[in-house]
């Protein structure tokens, strides 16, 4: 093995021990969302997103690249929180062909409600993915990331 395949062999294995983490937290993210506000981790997602927008309101586009959604996984899921009284669609006033979504006060309660146990499980998964050794080094290295961005 050269020095171009053990890079190649370093850049797999961080890559590998970031899904192993996303997995981590995501499992324990929708396990607390589920349980406690009927959420998944997506849905929670896109209420998330849309509360942070000025307005309460994104693009479907928007939305799908926010929620790392195709924009037909995208429509599905606005077309179900449509359905529950979390989102709505408007149109765009300066262009007829573009859609808004809009997160509604009934959303936005839920998300309030959501919020600390998406907040604490966060806490909670991480703390234990520190134990891990195998997860040890990328939890330390996260203060560093968020700095960067």
């Amino acid at each position: 093995m050269g020095i171009a395949d053990d890079a190649v062999e370093v850049r797999a294995q961080g890559w590998r021990t970031l899904a192993a983490l996303h997995n981590f937290i995501e499992n324990e993210l929708e396990r607390a969302l589920t349980a406690n506000v009927k959420l998944s981790v997506v849905e929670y997602t896109v209420l998330d997103a849309l509360s942070r927008q000025d307005g309460w309101h994104m693009r479907m586009q928007q939305l799908a690249r926010a929620s790392a959604l195709s924009p037909s996984a995208t429509t599905r899921l606005v077309n179900r929180l449509e359905e529950r009284g979390l989102l709505t669609r408007v149109l765009c006033d300066d262009d007829r062909r573009g859609i808004y979504t809009e997160l509604t006060a009934a959303g936005h309660h839920l998300l309030d409600r959501a919020r600390p146990i998406h907040d604490d499980a966060l806490e909670n998964a991480l703390s234990q993915a520190n134990d891990l050794p195998e997860l040890a080094g990328l939890i330390a290295a996260l203060p560093q990331l968020a700095l960067a961005h």
